[in-house]
């Protein structure tokens, strides 16, 4: 058998982040969900954002606009609707048995923390904030026994950042802010093998391959590989918002690219007749693995106009440095490759449009329209990461309960571009193709209070 047959993709497709369609609410895996407010008004105005201590993370040049001690706990639910039509062949040809996977996607909650801080005295022209947030990430499942297990079963993603961020105003019109990032990265995900397959095409007699008294045949002697990694590196962000008029404020921040280097695990579950075979259980053998891992560089643009006092539009403009992911390569520790997985993902851009109306000082009310690209291409897209353009629609509202403390809600609705699977190529040397259609819904509820 050659060594080459079923490399460790999995892991490639893992850390790389894009996992499944489990991200459906925002492209490749990518998350913007650290504001209940920004979510209903589709993300616009993310980075002139008012009384919102998600600017922390978002624009930390924003912060001066909050001048009260802010503390700030978000909460979005992620609940996707997905389903695969399809089939495929194992590598000798033969078709691929097994369902179609389920709903692969669960109630997800993302969580998110603020707080800023406006300084006083010498230091009144500068606010400093703090925020834990999850700005890539997913996690979904297949069934054990689906068509594509030999891509994909399981895929949980988290990242992780700390962000300390401070802000200057320069002049009562323009400020800069800079912040700095702490990320963790943590990856488990798991497929199936096709140990039946590769063991009666090394044969030589393909004929092995339908004989039904031959004891190794196509997905008759399925094993599995669970890969994990982690890491902690760090990055940064800076920012600027600036007021020309009363009325008009424009905002613009970038963030920075976080490399890692994941440090983990493949443990493989060989069964035992296909494990006997010394050119197997040489080569399918836990293993320490380590893996490098980008996360992209993103740039926003926001503007915000006000067209009453009571009434503002937003907008924002999002560009995401996708091209970092060309390929992954993952290493076996001590030396050699277990696997080199082509991506060529391309840069992205995300539009968003969005209002707020002030009903009452009790109560705010927001809509919002958005168009979010996708990284992802026909000939290299993968049921790890049948991602494809969306569009956007979203509402929302804020109770101010007291002057002091408010309660935020909005919902998301995600239309998925329908994503295809092109004859793609697993692990095992199986292919796949189908279609999938999809949907998202997001619930979002937030709690803020000042000091």
């Amino acid at each position: 058998m050659q060594n080459g047959f079923m490399r460790v993709t999995a892991l490639a497709l893992g850390i790389a982040g894009a996992l499944t369609l489990g991200n459906a609410h925002a492209s490749g895996f990518q998350i913007r969900e650290n504001s209940v407010k920004n979510l209903g008004r589709a993300n616009s105005g993310t980075a002139v954002a008012k009384k919102d201590a998600s600017v922390v993370s978002n624009n930390p040049a924003a912060m001066v606009n909050i001048d009260r001690t802010t503390v700030q706990a978000d909460v979005t639910l992620i609940d996707l609707d997905a389903e695969f039509t399809g089939g495929g062949k194992t590598a000798i040809g033969t078709p691929l048995n097994g369902g179609n996977g389920g709903d692969p996607g669960e109630m997800t909650p993302v969580p998110a923390l603020a707080a800023v801080f406006p300084l006083s005295g010498s230091l009144d022209n500068l606010t400093v904030g703090v925020s834990v947030d999850a700005p890539f990430g997913l996690k979904t499942e297949y069934d054990p026994n689906w068509v594509g297990r030999y891509n994909a079963i399981t895929s949980d993603v988290k990242t992780v950042d700390l962000n300390l961020s401070a802000a200057i105003a320069l002049t009562e019109r323009f400020s800069i802010g800079l912040g700095a990032i702490v990320q963790h990265a943590d990856v488990t995900l798991s497929n199936a093998i096709d140990f039946g397959t590769a063991v009666c095409a090394a044969s030589g007699n393909l004929a092995n391959c339908v004989n039904p008294a031959y004891p190794f045949r196509p997905q008759n002697n399925d094993g599995t590989v669970e890969v994990s990694g982690n890491d902690t590196s760090f990055g940064w962000r800076v920012g600027m918002q600036w007021r020309p008029t009363d009325r008009l404020t424009i905002g613009a921040v970038h963030r920075s690219e976080i490399d890692h280097d994941l440090q983990g695990r493949a443990d493989f579950t060989v069964p035992s007749a296909v494990a006997a075979i010394p050119s197997v259980g040489s080569v399918y053998r836990d293993t320490d693995i380590n893996a490098p891992l980008t996360t992209p560089s993103v740039t926003t643009v926001s503007v915000e106009y006000a067209i009453t006092d009571a009434f503002r539009l937003m907008a924002d403009y999002q560009a995401t440095d996708w091209h970092s992911l060309q390929a992954v390569r993952i290493n076996r520790e001590g030396g050699g490759v277990l696997g080199n997985e082509p991506f060529q993902w391309k840069d992205t851009n995300f539009y968003s449009l969005g209002g707020e109306w002030d009903l009452s000082p009790a109560w705010t009310l927001r809509a919002g329209i958005a168009k979010d690209e996708s990284p992802t291409n026909d000939t290299y897209r993968t049921p790890r990461l049948p991602d494809k353009d969306r569009k956007i629609f979203t509402i929302g509202a804020t109770w101010n309960v007291t002057d002091a403390f408010s309660v935020d809600a909005a919902y998301m609705r995600i239309n998925v571009d329908d994503p295809t699977i092109n004859n793609i190529h697993s692990s095992s040397n199986s292919t796949l193709t189908g279609t999938f259609k999809a949907h998202a819904d997001l619930f979002g509820i937030a709690a803020q209070y000042r000091f």
